[in-house]
C-alpha cells in the first residue's frame, strides 16, 4: 500500500520480498519527504513500473520470484527513465559489478546502511537537474561517428554512479572525457580529484590515497586528508591505473568495497561516497594476465568501458578540433587569429598524429610561434615524417602482431554488431561464429 507525503511529488519505488526491510526503507524514504510505493516481488514490481511514474526503484537483488536484474532489463525494454539502485547480500560483489554492468544507478550492501541509502537518494534523485552540457563548450570536439559514440556513452554515463573504466592512447582525451562525466553528472557541484598512480612515490602512495594522522609516521606533523577524502560526494579520477603497485591494489579494492577509509595512524573509519573513473594507456586485461593487476580489482574497475578514438580515426575532425585549438592558443598569446594555408591543411590530414590531441596542441603552438604573417603553412607545421615514420606506416601498424589482430577482430566484430543492430545470436552467424564463442571474443577484446 502506499504512503504519501505532502513534501514532495518525487515517487520512489522499494522491491523487497522482505517486508521488515521494506518497510524500514520507505519509513526512511518518508522522512525525506518522498512518496514511496512498496514491492513484494518483481512480478508486482513490474506492474506497479507499467502503472505509474517513478523517479527512482530501490530493489533486492535475489527474490523469490526472480531477479532484480530482471527489473532493470523491464525498465530498458519499456524505454522507462527510471533509476535503479539494487540491494545486495553483504559481499556479494559479483552480483554488484552484474547489476552496474546492467544499468544500475548503485548499489547498497546489506544491512543497509541508512546514511549510505540517503547519500544515494539524493544523488538519483538531482540526476533531473544535473547539467549535462554536452553541446555547449565541450571539451571533446568533432562530429565523426566515433567521437560521436564516445560523446554518446558519456551521456548515458553522466546518469549512473558505476565505475568507468576508460581507455584509449595517450593524449586521446582520457581525462577530458572523465571531467565531462563529472560535469554533466548529479556531482558536478563537489570535486572532481585527478590521480597520476605512475607519479606517486611508492612509499607516500598509501599516505596520499588515504591521509594520515598526525604523528602516524616521522614527519608526519599534523593531520592530512588523502584523495579519497579530497574527493568525497565528487569524482576520484585514477589515471594510468595500470601503474598501481600490487600492495596498493589491495588496499584500493578494499576501500572500492566498503566505501570506508581508514587514515595513517587512525583507529577507526571514514565513510566516503565517491565514484571511481579510472584510465591507462596500457590493456588492463594483458596486465591482468601478465600477473601485474589484480583481476578482482580489474572487475570492480572496469563495468563500464569507454573507449576514446585516437585522431586519425577521427577523420576531417582534425581540422575542427585544430581550428578550435589554435584559436585558443592565439588568445592565450595576445595574438590576432591566423588561418591556415591550403598546403597546412593537407598536411594535418595525412599525418597521423601518434601523440594524438596532446601532439597537435604542441604542433599548433611551434607553429603559431614560427609563422610569419597571417597563415599557417605546412613548413610551419614541420609534420614531414622521418624514414622510420615513413617506413613504420608503411607497414599500416601491424606491429606488435597481436594488437593489430585485435584491432581487426574488434572491428569485424563491431561491424557484425551494428548490422544486426547488436542481436548477438544474428552477429555470431554473420561472422561464421558460434554464440558462445562471440561471448567469449567479446569479454576478450572488452566490447559491451
Amino acid at each position: 500500500m502506499a504512503r504519501k507525503s505532502s513534501k514532495n511529488s518525487k515517487r520512489v519505488l522499494v522491491v523487497d520480498d522482505e517486508r521488515d526491510l521494506a518497510e524500514l526503507l520507505e519509513l526512511t524514504l518518508l522522512k525525506m519527504g518522498l512518496d514511496v510505493d512498496c514491492a513484494y516481488g518483481v512480478k508486482e514490481a513490474c506492474s506497479k513500473l507499467d502503472q505509474g511514474i517513478y523517479e527512482l526503484c530501490l530493489t533486492d537483488m535475489r527474490m523469490p520470484d526472480g531477479e532484480g536484474l530482471e527489473i532493470i532489463r523491464h525498465i530498458q525494454n519499456k524505454g522507462l527513465d527510471v533509476p535503479v539502485a539494487v540491494i545486495t547480500a553483504y559481499g556479494s560483489t559479483d552480483n554488484a559489478v552484474a547489476a552496474l554492468k546492467a544499468g544500475a544507478f548503485d548499489y547498497l550492501a546489506k544491512p543497509v546502511a541508512l546514511d549510505q541509502l540517503r547519500a544515494l537518494v539524493k544523488s538519483a534523485l538531482a540526476l533531473d537537474d544535473a547539467p549535462i552540457h554536452l553541446q555547449q563548450d565541450r571539451p571533446l570536439l568533432g562530429e565523426s561517428t566515433t567521437i560521436q559514440h564516445a560523446l554518446e556513452l558519456i551521456a548515458k554515463l553522466a546518469k549512473s554512479q558505476a565505475p568507468v573504466y576508460v581507455t584509449g592512447e595517450s593524449g586521446s582525451g582520457k581525462e577530458r572525457a572523465a571531467r565531462l562525466i563529472h560535469a554533466s553528472s548529479s556531482r558536478a557541484n563537489h570535486p572532481f580529484v585527478a590521480v597520476n598512480c605512475g607519479a606517486i612515490p611508492e612509499n607516500l602512495m598509501e599516505s596520499e590515497f588515504f591521509g594520515h594522522k598526525k604523528g602516524a609516521f616521522t614527519g608526519a606533523n599534523e593531520d592530512r586528508d588523502g584523495f579519497f577524502h579530497a574527493a568525497n560526494s565528487g569524482t576520484l579520477f585514477l589515471d594510468e591505473v595500470a601503474d598501481l603497485p600490487l600492495a596498493m591494489q589491495v588496499k584500493l579494492l578494499r576501500v572500492i568495497q566498503e566505501r570506508t577509509v581508514r587514515k595513517l595512524g587512525a583507529t577507526a573509519e571514514d565513510a566516503l561516497d565517491v565514484r571511481i573513473i579510472s584510465a591507462t594507456h596500457q590493456s588492463l586485461s594483458q596486465c591482468v594476465e601478465a600477473g601485474r593487476f589484480r583481476q578482482d580489482l580489474y572487475y570492480r574497475l572496469n563495468v563500464i568501458e569507454l573507449r576514446m578514438p585516437a585522431l586519425r580515426e577521427m577523420g576531417s575532425d582534425v581540422l575542427v578540433i585544430a581550428r578550435h585549438v589554435l584559436a585558443r592558443l592565439a588568445k592565450l598569446n595576445g595574438q590576432s587569429l591566423p588561418d591556415f594555408s591550403s598546403d597546412a591543411l593537407t598536411a594535418l590530414q595525412r599525418y597521423d598524429f601518434p601523440g594524438n590531441v596532446r601532439e597537435l596542441e604542441n604542433v599548433l603552438e611551434r607553429a603559431l610561434a614560427l609563422a610569419d604573417g597571417h597563415a599557417i603553412t605546412a613548413a610551419d607545421l614541420q609534420l614531414s615524417p622521418s624514414d622510420e615514420a615513413v617506413a613504420e606506416s608503411d607497414l599500416g601498424g601491424k606491429y606488435p602482431l597481436q594488437d593489430y589482430m585485435d584491432r581487426v577482430e574488434k572491428q569485424a566484430i563491431l561491424e557484425a554488431l551494428e548490422k544486426t543492430r547488436f542481436n548477438r545470436t544474428q552477429a555470431a552467424k554473420i561472422l561464421g561464429l558460434t554464440f558462445r564463442s562471440l561471448r567469449y571474443r567479446l569479454d576478450r577484446l572488452g566490447i559491451q
